[in-house]
């Protein structure tokens, strides 16, 4: 396994951010959309994940009302596949909810079958779609939603 180091992002991560942005999405979020929403977002959180000082993968969320929304889960091309989208989404979820965050909601692509194993290993549950919600190419997205730690709502009872 490679090593990495799994921090919160800050703004001086905004031009790695763009990179891995222009590397995994046909529709990127901008440098300005980046770097606005890491300084002036209070709801915004991102962790990356960094190897030799440089990005290679991250995950952002906003905090609306104990709700985390993820927004983006991305990861270098030619990191795919090495389990640092695990470690990005298992941070995420512990981070979260450490913060109070009850529940997890994403979009993600019809025919993205991977990242959609992925979201269920950690829980998420498809509950519908987005017909035509990609501006790109007009795919559909499958909504998922993750409601807390199954194990930790046990023990809360």
């Amino acid at each position: 396994m490679i090593q990495l180091i799994i921090r919160k992002g800050e703004p001086a991560d905004a031009e790695g951010l763009e990179r891995i942005e222009q590397a995994c999405f046909s529709v990127p979020w901008s440098l300005d959309s980046l770097r606005r929403d890491l300084e002036e977002n209070p709801k915004a959180l991102y962790i990356v994940a960094e190897k030799d000082g440089c990005l290679i993968g991250y995950v952002s969320v906003w905090n609306i009302r104990e709700e985390g929304h993820i927004n983006n889960v991305a990861v270098l091309p030619e990191y795919q596949g090495k389990h640092v989208a695990s470690l990005l989404m298992s941070a995420l979820i512990r981070v979260t909810e450490d913060s109070g965050v009850k529940s997890h909601t994403l979009e993600v692509r019809a025919g993205n079958v991977a990242a959609q194993h992925l979201y269920e290993k950690f829980g998420f549950r498809s509950v519908g779609t987005r017909p035509n919600y990609y501006e790109d190419d007009g795919e559909d997205a499958v909504i998922m939603w993750r409601i807390g730690d199954p194990e930790q709502r046990e023990e809360e009872s």
